[in-house]
């Protein structure tokens, strides 16, 4: 289920590396918004060339396939810390205590092996592309204008990376909650209920009123 969430923050190391990495994921969602940005405006240019000077824009479909590891995989660390990913919490929705803890590390951590095996592939197939003796360093290049693919193909394992290391350090929350116990772990989304989240959303919209 989709949920918002809240990371408790302390003077602890974890916390530290939680918000220096926090900073980092600010930066590659506001560039992965950007990109989402500028898809738009090429295609306001294309479809304008189209239009009015029977000329689209040169390229359009190759920028696209450039820009979208920035639009699908550079977020996924931010969405993650923020616990902002959709989940099935039919039954860890319904532990408490160390059991929760346990439950959200033992998901965590197979999430984390997966993350493994997907940088271990997609920096195998950045590695097929990237070729310093090829023009622009590039074994293959899109079709229209031939823009090289390698950067695109690089910036998948750079974001699965950030990924893997945010999901190290909830797994270091887990552990710390699971041998101090309560509710409050630092570190970790805290998934809020519906009726926190119908609270929050009353305020918000009573302080549009003000």
């Amino acid at each position: 289920m989709a949920g918002s969430s809240a990371v408790l923050e302390d003077g602890s190391a974890l916390s530290r590396l939680d918000r220096a990495l926090y900073r980092v994921e600010k930066v590659f969602g506001v560039i992965s918004g950007l990109a989402v940005l500028m898809l738009m405006v090429l295609a306001v240019v294309s479809v304008a060339g189209r239009h009015f000077f029977n000329a689209p824009l040169p390229g359009y479909v190759d920028w696209i396939q450039i820009a979208m590891p920035l639009i699908a995989f550079l977020g996924i660390s931010y969405a993650q810390r923020d616990g902002g990913h959709i989940r099935m919490d039919i039954v860890i929705g319904k532990l408490k205590g160390r059991a929760l803890w346990v439950g959200e590390f033992i998901t965590t951590f197979a999430t984390f092996a997966l993350i493994v095996l997907l940088i271990w592939g997609s920096w195998a197939h950045f590695g097929r592309s990237f070729d310093f003796g090829a023009p622009n360093w590039s074994r293959d290049s899109t079709i229209d204008i031939g823009l090289p693919i390698w950067p695109a193909k690089l910036l998948v394992p750079v974001a699965f990376g950030i990924m893997g290391i945010r999901l190290l350090l909830q797994l270091w929350g887990y552990v710390v909650a699971i041998g101090k116990g309560g509710d409050k772990p630092i570190g970790v989304p805290l998934m809020k209920s519906a009726a926190e989240l119908a609270a929050e959303e009353a305020e918000h919209v009573s302080s549009l009123d003000r």
